[in-house]
């Protein structure tokens, strides 16, 4: 399939865009580059040996997505590019919308303009809220959201679905957990623009010596230890996830609108995770206890029966082996980069 990736040179568009291509498709690439840089394509080009062709456009710029639609005719898009920390949404909100939200709008417009009619949604488990039962499944009530970053995915889903009933789209919406690891090969993973905002990076630099203590947000939530519980997918697991939904998009006759859980159904607590990066690479990380995030939820896991159903996918990869290519990433990488937006 010729495949358009935006966000592409992100934290998981990158991985999927490596995925994608390992298997064959002609994947291209869109990206701002305001939250990374093009270390991620080199390290792509080192992985695929060979270039992945790259466009720096902003989903929100309409005449630049007509430049790169225009004769590519590309079958599907997989949608990545997002504003993506749950806390700096609460003290930016304008910003997660105008990203977010109008660039879903202004891409699902282009598409319609150069008769691309798929496309594979990044969504997230905070469209759920704060769940009343656990594991989560996709009949768990969709909930006032906990932060503005978790109400542009509900809007976003509902966009796609209204956009479908029109006839003219086939989306699947991944509704994912808590993304961790880099690629074996160590050398593309989490780039860091701007610090660290989850737990993993954070529990990486600290182990390096790049940060101080490692800020365990909240010991007072109602779980086994006091700390937030939540469902860790291997990056590469989702990427395989990314496929296995195109393949069940392109299958499809018709327009229609799906979402589907994905993780790996287990829940763990922030101290478990800490235990066992400690564990699966030798290092010690001290910690610092502070206060709870805005928007942040005690616990949240999946249930992935329905994505095992409907897409023939279930992870493989470990909580340690993830962590241990997180090592591996950051230990081949400076403790910091700056983005860069020279052509």
């Amino acid at each position: 399939m010729k495949l358009l990736v935006t966000g592409g040179a992100g934290y998981i568009g990158s991985h999927t865009t490596a995925f994608l291509a390992e298997a064959g498709h002609d994947v291209a690439v869109l990206d701002n580059l305001s939250r990374t840089n093009r270390s991620v394509l080199a390290g792509l080009a080192d992985i695929l040996g060979r270039s992945v062709p790259f466009f720096q456009t902003d989903v929100r710029d309409a005449k630049g997505l007509d430049r790169v639609f225009e004769g590519r005719g590309f079958d599907a898009v997989l949608h990545f590019a997002a504003l993506k920390a749950v806390g700096e949404s609460v003290h930016r909100p304008a910003a997660f919308y105008d990203n977010n939200v109008a660039g879903t709008v202004s891409l699902l417009e282009a598409m319609d303009r150069h008769g691309c009619d798929s496309i594979v949604f990044s969504s997230s488990c905070t469209v759920y809220g704060e769940p009343d039962t656990l594991p989560v499944t996709e009949e768990s009530p969709i909930k006032p959201a906990t932060s503005p970053y978790g109400a542009t995915k509900q809007m976003c889903e509902r966009i796609l679905a209204d956009v479908a009933a029109t006839g003219r789209v086939r989306s699947i919406s991944l509704r994912y957990f808590n993304p961790i690891g880099a690629h074996p090969s160590g050398k593309i993973g989490e780039l860091l623009v701007d610090g660290p905002s989850n737990l993993v990076p954070y529990l990486a630099r600290a182990a390096a010596g790049a940060t101080g203590p490692v800020p365990v947000f909240g010991t007072d939530y109602p779980t086994p230890d006091g700390t937030a519980i939540r469902d860790y997918i291997d990056i590469m697991d989702l990427a395989e996830a990314h496929g296995a939904a195109l393949g069940r998009l392109v299958s499809r006759v018709g327009a229609s609108s799906e979402a589907i859980n994905v993780g790996t159904g287990t829940g763990r607590s922030v101290f478990e995770v800490i235990a066992a990066f400690e564990h699966a690479t030798g290092v010690s990380v001290p910690t610092n206890h502070v206060a709870r995030r805005s928007g942040d939820v005690p616990a949240v896991w999946a249930d992935p029966a329905v994505a095992e159903s409907l897409l023939g996918w279930r992870t493989k990869r470990t909580l340690e082996q993830s962590l241990r290519t997180v090592w591996q990433w950051q230990t081949r990488t400076t403790p910091a980069a700056q983005p860069s937006d020279a052509p």
